[in-house]
């Protein structure tokens, strides 16, 4: 095996035994012989498109079997078989459709192939492109999963991401120079705005739409679901079949920000919220009291408590129960077996639901601070959280970021300080926490609806990004932003293995990325 598609990849350059992740080889394997079939069935895909035939089952199932290769995602081996044998299917009844050639055989699918990322291509630069290329189509197969279980779908980022998929593979028939594929990046990254608006216009759809909650980290005496992961669908799903039963249902991790939605706070099981981040996993599930349902990703292996824990959707771990059609009877099975939390503890709030109507509602309180000079600076600190040393830069940061200064965050890396109180500005919370990664869409409309109202660019806002990243939805998120031509961003801990020095050159010069120092010389330089 070879992968170097998350941080935490070995000694910085990749994992070839076993990935850190707890990935086998096998499974490797497996994935890469996925991605290889799915090149060929965008090839099939982007035939019959051409012909007028777009098959919107093709286009969800393409999105979903991606979404599977990211990092924790999917673990068993059986499960990614069944999808391979599902890709090989859909390309037969699709070539059938379009007369083109039918593939007779997964093998056949495989043929001239390249399943191994490092043997893209022989330059360096290109091989770094096209590697930065497939990791943000990952992400985005991931938002457009998420937004097509919703019912939201645009069959131009299907088509984009059969055409992304099909670049640089035996079927290419462009010929590009590096300036061509890193415009092919950039156009993932624009591609990647429009899935996570689907995104967020099906889960308002569905939910409503967020507003400012109040989230207890304390339980209820009682029966105990835990949820993590990031499909509000399984949560609602979920809900609505332990009503009645005397279970609470907790959140976990990227679930959080689902208190913010009307439909779901409806529900009064949905208790509050128990643990931090995905890579704490292993140290808080064996604490919780109940059943424990991964949705999506984030998994970690369950040694130990495995008998209480339960996949849905694209997670997959060997052995574990997993959950078809959302029916979650098995773990309610579970919960009503285990003892569940003996008395209730209150416990801390946080506030969550903060969404960009909420925030955008506040907007003219935030310009009147900036104009009198009480509101300084913004800070956007989010983005992926991780188990590599030197993660606590972004707590340091945040408890040094002066009081009038705002801290929006989104995603999992706002665990390291989500429960710090970092009191209020002129009437607003000085913490503001925005959602899922996938609510980077959100911020990006603040910023813009902020330049607007200012006159003046997104680069001119008194506004900095600070991100952390850790997998592939995170670089089709720092792909969107350099699309939108977003400058002076800083991205820690650790600079992506598959980035080559060049590729890093161009990054800096023409977008200054820059990689995090210290709190201390960070502030300095952004606040002057």
């Amino acid at each position: 095996m070879f992968c170097n598609q998350c941080e935490q990849t070995n000694k910085g350059r990749g994992c070839e035994k076993i990935g850190i992740c707890g990935k086998k080889a096998e499974v490797a394997d497996i994935q890469d012989a996925l991605v290889a079939q799915l090149r060929e069935l965008a090839h099939i895909a982007l035939q019959a498109r051409a012909k007028g035939i777009i098959d919107v089952a093709v286009d969800d199932f393409a999105a979903k079997a991606l979404f599977s290769t990211l990092t924790n995602v999917n673990f068993d081996p059986d499960a990614l078989r069944a999808l391979q044998a599902a890709t090989l299917r859909h390309a037969q009844e699709l070539a059938k459709k379009a007369g083109c050639p039918v593939p007779a055989d997964v093998d056949a699918m495989l043929a001239g192939h390249v399943t191994a990322i490092t043997a893209f291509a022989a330059d360096e630069d290109v091989r770094s492109a096209m590697q930065m290329l497939l990791y943000g189509l990952k992400g985005v197969a991931a938002y457009a999963d998420h937004a097509a279980e919703l019912g939201q779908r645009d069959p131009e980022v299907a088509a984009f991401l059969y055409r992304g998929l099909v670049a640089g593979s035996k079927n290419d028939t462009e010929s590009r120079d590096l300036g061509g594929w890193l415009g092919l990046a950039l156009e993932c990254g624009k591609t990647n705005l429009r899935a996570m608006e689907l995104l967020e216009t099906g889960n308002i759809a569905s939910f409503g739409s967020p507003s400012p909650t109040k989230v207890s980290l304390g339980h209820r005496k009682g029966k105990a679901i835990l949820i993590s992961g990031h499909d509000l669908r399984d949560l609602k799903a979920l809900l609505e079949q332990t009503k009645g039963l005397g279970i609470n249902v907790y959140t976990h991790g990227e679930m959080l920000p689902a208190h913010g939605y009307p439909e779901l706070r409806a529900y009064p099981h949905l208790a509050g919220h128990f643990g931090t981040a995905w890579q704490n996993q292993q140290k808080e599930m064996p604490e919780f009291p109940g059943a424990v349902l991964f949705t999506t990703n984030c998994i970690q292996n369950p040694k130990g408590y495995e008998d209480k824990v339960f996949t849905c959707g694209n997670v997959g771990w060997p052995g574990l129960t997993h959950c078809e059609n959302r029916d979650f009877s098995a773990v309610i099975r579970k919960a009503q077996e285990l003892p569940g939390f003996a008395e209730d503890a209150p416990g801390k709030e946080v506030l969550s639901g903060l969404g960009r109507e909420a925030v955008l509602a506040a907007a003219p309180k935030v310009l009147e601070a900036a104009k009198a000079g009480k509101l300084r600076h913004i800070f956007l600190v989010g983005g992926c959280d991780g188990a590599r040393p030197g993660r606590d830069y972004y707590t340091e940061l945040v408890e040094k970021i002066p009081a009038d200064c705002l801290v929006l965050t989104l995603a999992c890396g706002k665990f390291r300080f989500f429960d710090k109180d970092l009191g209020e500005l002129e009437g607003l919370p000085r913490l503001i926490d925005m959602g899922q990664c996938n609510d980077a869409y959100g911020a990006i409309q603040v910023a813009v609806a902020l330049a607007q109202a200012l006159q003046c660019g997104v680069n001119d806002l008194p506004l900095s990004l600070v991100l952390s990243w850790y997998e592939q939805k995170a670089v089709s998120i720092l792909l969107t932003l350099l699309a939108l031509d977003v400058k002076n961003i800083r991205i820690g801990p650790s600079l992506p293995a598959f980035i080559s020095p060049n590729i890093l050159n161009v990054l800096v010069e023409k977008w200054g990325l820059t990689p995090i120092s210290t709190a201390d010389e960070d502030l300095k330089a952004i606040l002057g």
